[in-house]
């Protein structure tokens, strides 16, 4: 099975815990088997993996998400990065040159494509994977594009709809419905009308012949090197509302949308994560806390609460959808980010100093740079690694202090998990004060 996952988001709807690096499909609030915590696009991969072990799985996402998809996901996984936002037609025919041109997927094989962050149970990637069956040129019948139809639970204003031709499990599809109202959609429904969950299969180069007639390229590396030069336009409007021949597979498994704190405390397992306590008085509430420093809640009624070292939310549950024109006028950068080699959290900003716990992973390192405007300092807090500094390696252990004048080239790398505290001392402290040389060794 060729799988296209859709990572995109702004991070904004789980705010603080989501920021603009670290968008909500990569907070870890869900819980696996194991009872450790785990992120969506943790859930997603996992679930993915005990369908089809053998699927050739690519994440498409922007290069923000790149660190933290690899962090999460390990380095093995495959990454198409959108060099800039064109939106869902361009980034899915981006990553169907990718499965064509690096992966070697041919024209003939089905290509699955979905987003990345459904909260569903397993019988949903088992449908995933007769889509694919449905698609593949094993099935004399396949439709040029087949759809994905959620079985409606309620009349939902959130969510577009797909008009069946019938009632059977694989049916043609008559007409698409954008948002209604609600009372609007409930008569959707009597009419046998689904969810449409943005899932969607097609043979690779049926879509990669659309694409050609819509966007100016020729193979993979020529659309990533002018993509900016690409049209914005969605899948949907660009090849869902032209097809004649679309077939829609019904879908009654759990599958919830959980794009805001109200719905995501629904299915967190736990009320509460980190140094919380709630007294016998709270009721249907969920506290969050990533600080390492107690929360103490009393009398709390249907409300979340989340704080990080990006802020701190207290909402009533129902409001909680409304917090992105709040979150916008947020200022400064995330506090929190993860990276391929592990994650910094921001613990001070003053104005001519910045402290930051950096955590390493074991095997990983920093990339070797230097900075022209400011000093840096590393206090070694746990773990054993080892220091590059000007191309002289030296081993650091707990309690070593080791300090980079600027303009000096340094790396820090992790032998075991390894967490430093480092200050950054100069009256110019910008991200972009970073040069980036060949690793020396």
């Amino acid at each position: 099975m060729n799988l296209i996952l859709l990572s995109g988001g702004s991070g904004q709807r789980l705010w603080p815990l989501s920021n603009n690096i670290r968008s909500k499909q990569f907070v870890p609030l869900l819980k696996n088997d194991r009872g450790e915590h785990e992120s969506m696009v943790q859930r997603v991969y996992r679930q993915i993996m005990a369908a089809d072990p053998q699927a050739n799985i690519v994440v498409a996402t922007g290069k923000r998400q790149v660190s933290t998809i690899k962090n999460q996901l390990g380095d093995k996984v495959s990454v198409c990065v959108e060099p800039c936002r064109r939106d869902t037609f361009p980034a899915i025919v981006l990553a169907c040159a990718y499965l064509a041109d690096v992966k070697g997927v041919g024209p003939r094989e089905p290509v699955v494509v979905c987003p990345v962050d459904p909260y569903v149970d397993d019988s949903y990637f088992a449908a995933v994977r007769r889509m694919a069956e449905l698609a593949g040129p094993g099935n004399p019948n396949a439709a040029h594009l087949t759809l994905m139809g959620i079985e409606p639970t309620y009349p939902s204003a959130k969510f577009g709809y797909i008009i069946p031709a019938g009632k059977d499990p694989v049916s043609r599809v008559v007409s698409f419905k954008e948002k209604p109202d609600e009372q609007t959609a409930a008569g959707y429904i009597a009419r046998g009308a689904l969810w449409n969950g943005g899932v969607f299969a097609f043979q690779l180069g049926y879509l990669l012949k659309a694409a050609h007639k819509q966007l100016d390229f020729r193979h993979f590396a020529d659309l990533q090197a002018n993509y900016a030069l690409q049209k914005r336009i969605s899948f949907d409007y660009a090849v869902a509302e032209k097809e004649p021949d679309i077939a829609v597979m019904r879908y009654a498994g759990e599958w919830k949308d959980v794009g805001t704190w109200n719905t995501f405390c629904e299915v967190m397992s736990d009320p509460t994560i980190g140094k919380v306590q709630m007294d016998e008085t709270c009721r249907n509430s969920n506290v969050i806390n990533q600080l390492n420093i107690p929360i103490i809640c009393m009398g709390l009624q249907n409300m979340v609460v989340a704080a990080s070292s990006d802020g701190i939310l207290v909402s009533d549950k129902g409001r909680s959808s409304h917090i992105k024109p709040y979150v916008e006028q947020v200022e400064g950068e995330a506090r929190f980010a993860e990276k391929s080699w592990g994650s910094f959290t921001v613990l001070d900003v003053q104005p001519e100093a910045t402290t930051i716990r950096i955590a390493l992973n074991s095997g990983h390192r920093l990339t070797y740079h230097s900075h022209e405007h400011r000093d840096e300092v590393w206090t070694i807090v746990s773990g054993l690694g080892r220091t590059v500094i000007d191309g002289v390696e030296r081993p650091v252990h707990p309690g070593d202090v080791v300090a980079m004048p600027a303009g000096v080239r340094h790396t820090l790398i992790a032998d075991s998990p390894l967490q430093a505290v480092e200050v950054q001392i100069g009256a110019e402290i910008d991200v972009a004060d970073k040069q980036k040389y060949d690793w020396p060794l």
